[in-house]
């Protein structure tokens, strides 16, 4: 019995309620209108193309600028030590080989 009364409840709120459209929710303060994501979007796509522009042209700078080439170091013996031979020959795999 008392679900059926609560049934009914609900039916009669819903049948009341239920015919008239609700109106959307306000935006709350924090929200911003359309217009503001428009002008912002436009903002950061702005400051995206200038940064990227900065960047090549730092890069295209700092790339064409010469860099200093250093001595050959001396040839210390123990940078090569061979125990054994390699099975493709004395030479490392991807060292050049000398042609004599």
């Amino acid at each position: 019995m008392a679900m059926a009364s609560v049934r009914s409840g609900l039916l009669r709120a819903a049948l009341r309620g239920g015919s008239r459209p609700t109106a959307p929710p306000k935006r709350g303060f924090a929200s911003s209108s359309h217009h503001d994501d428009e002008y912002e979007t436009a903002k950061w796509e702005k400051i995206t193309y200038l940064g990227v522009a900065t960047c090549t042209v730092l890069a295209i700078y700092n790339l064409s600028k010469g860099h200093p080439h250093h001595e050959e170091p001396p040839p210390y013996p123990y940078l090569h030590t061979r125990n054994k031979e390699f099975p493709w020959g004395p030479d490392g795999l991807f060292e050049k080989k000398k042609h004599h």
